[in-house]
């Protein structure tokens, strides 16, 4: 981030749309609006050209969706956070955004305070889940059925702490609940999130709670 100043690109094909996020965004003191897109396409240059902190994604779009868009963005290594906004509190449009690689998902009925909240939330590097999203989204994975092999395997490259930790965060647990939880410091929670991204290959914690419901070490009333 450029100082203290949360750099947020929005896009969405709606112009009132656009300049309410606007009006709402620049009204915070350490939030700014450095620019617009009105399709997919458009999302992927802008995040190129600009560099923001924060896209504020919706899903659907013409030319290139927001999810494909968000596939593309992160396929790019851009550091931008996507923040998915959409009017459809849907399963699949959770799923597949949080497999796309966004950072959280966000309807567009949210108050300008949880607007806010939620572009401050992922520039820090955390997963916007909330609880009902995350219920929805262990709903999702055991309907699926068996887990990936893939996931369910690295799982043992982790140690018993590092397992919990993982757990914890797909709960939807910031740091500090977790270091709550487990009575540690909160340092030491940073260093176990850190390590298990590390270990396997993942980009953030959004990344890490999707692992952890493919491996189905998250299941209801879990």
């Amino acid at each position: 981030m450029s100082g203290d100043t949360i750099r947020v690109l929005i896009a969405d094909d709606q112009m009132m749309v656009r300049e309410g996020f606007s009006v709402l965004l620049n009204a915070q003191p350490d939030i700014e609006v450095v620019g617009e897109a009105v399709d997919g396409r458009q999302a992927v240059e802008q995040v190129a050209a600009l560099r923001p902190d924060v896209v504020l994604m919706d899903i659907r779009m013409p030319e290139l969706n927001g999810l494909e868009a968000t596939r593309e963005i992160v396929a790019a290594d851009a550091e931008a956070k996507v923040l998915v906004l959409t009017t459809f509190d849907l399963d699949e449009y959770v799923y597949q955004a949080l497999r796309a690689g966004a950072s959280g998902f966000l309807l567009k009925d949210a108050s300008a305070r949880q607007l806010a909240d939620g572009v401050r939330i992922v520039a820090a590097g955390d997963a916007l889940l909330a609880p009902a999203i995350t219920k929805r989204l262990i709903t999702e994975f055991n309907r699926l059925g068996t887990p990936r092999p893939p996931a369910q395997d690295r799982v043992g490259e982790l140690t018993e702490r590092e397992t919990e930790v993982l757990v914890l965060v797909a709960q939807g647990m910031s740091n500090a609940e977790i270091a709550d939880h487990l009575v540690v410091a909160e340092s030491t929670v940073k260093t176990h999130v850190s390590r298990v991204l590390v270990k396997l290959g993942l980009r953030d914690r959004t990344q890490a709670a999707v692992f952890a419901y493919e491996a189905r070490l998250v299941t209801p009333g879990g």
